[in-house]
């Protein structure tokens, strides 16, 4: 396709995050001649995923559903038939039949990691979805005014500014397979999603963050379009990739994809209505941390502002095959 790129095994890629998110990216992504690794946090605490958790001692699986419809080679009545949330019955208003399936799969195979790998074959996913952990975590933010605030779904409605995660147990182990996917990775893309429940808990699990750190692969981040309520109010690009830093202690990427495309003022004014406002591009800091920028109009709006997955899954395709160029040399 004159890429300069020699098409033998496809080039490895490591996602990590949680949320729509890396899910809508991963629809587009998944479409890529890539070798796609997805890294899933699991902190979720609320809805089906949280009661499932609670009531059945598992990891949460709402992240990794979406994951696994995303990367799915199924007919769409499939998939629409896996995000099907029961609205009424006793005990199963608002579970998702997906979330029902993970866990019988959990039940039959005694193990969440081989539930998932089943339901993958099943699903005929391309590529692998992994926890970053075998076990559930509890996330906690201490706030700038010094509180302390436990559970994902909480964190973001506690209306104060986020100092730093934690996660618990906070020697989590990671899965052997994520860091071995990581260490043989030719690139490893974070984000997009929320910063502080869906990006930095997958960072805190002990070696990931190092094993990313210690990589040759090239390393992209995709940065949020709008800013969060309850975690990135103001924030502008560089305050996330410093967001990072602070937890990790190093700053991990080579490429921060953002997005520059106007967006409409009536979602402007939709988004506002909620706190939301578009990360405002500060390229002079940007460069200062030593990241490469990337700019384009990578938003679509039908009843949410999406990232447009398939824009967006053609420039990380680009800079994953230069930085393997890059690497040859």
């Amino acid at each position: 396709m004159g890429d300069g790129y020699n098409h033998g095994d496809p080039p490895r890629i490591v996602v990590l995050g949680g949320g729509t998110g890396l899910s809508v990216m991963l629809r587009g992504l998944k479409h890529k001649p890539l070798h796609i690794t997805a890294i899933v946090t699991l902190g979720d605490d609320g809805g089906s995923s949280g009661i499932l958790r609670s009531e059945m001692d598992m990891p949460p699986p709402g992240d990794i559903r979406n994951v696994l419809i995303a990367l799915a080679d199924v007919e769409p009545m499939l998939s629409k038939m896996l995000q099907f949330r029961f609205p009424s019955g006793s005990g199963l208003a608002g579970h998702s039949l997906g979330n029902l399936i993970i866990a019988a799969m959990k039940e039959i195979s005694g193990d969440f990691v081989a539930a998932i790998k089943a339901l993958s074959k099943v699903l005929a996913v391309r590529g692998q979805v992994l926890p970053a952990t075998a076990d559930a975590i509890v996330l906690r933010a201490e706030l700038e005014d010094g509180r302390v605030i436990v559970g994902e779904s909480n964190i973001p409605r506690a209306n104060g500014r986020i100092r730093r995660m934690m996660i618990e147990p906070a020697d989590a182990k990671p899965l052997d397979e994520a860091l071995e996917a990581i260490r043989e990775a030719d690139a490893i893309l974070v984000g997009p999603g929320s910063l502080y429940t869906s990006i930095i808990p997958n960072l805190l699990v002990p070696q990931i963050a190092r094993a990313i750190r210690e990589s040759p692969a090239v390393k992209l981040f995709v940065c949020n379009i709008m800013t969060q309520p309850g975690e990135t109010d103001g924030y502008t690009v560089s305050d996330h990739l410093n967001a990072i830093f602070r937890h990790v202690g190093h700053h991990l990427f080579d490429y921060v994809i953002v997005n520059n495309g106007e967006i409409p003022q009536h979602v402007l004014d939709r988004y506002a209505q909620e706190g939301a406002v578009p990360v405002r591009i500060d390229e002079n800091e940007i460069g200062r941390i030593g990241c490469r920028m990337i700019a384009d109009r990578l938003f679509e709006y039908r009843q949410y502002l999406r990232h447009d997955a398939a824009l967006l899954s053609d420039h990380i395709y680009r800079l994953v095959l230069a930085g393997m160029r890059g690497m040859r040399k």
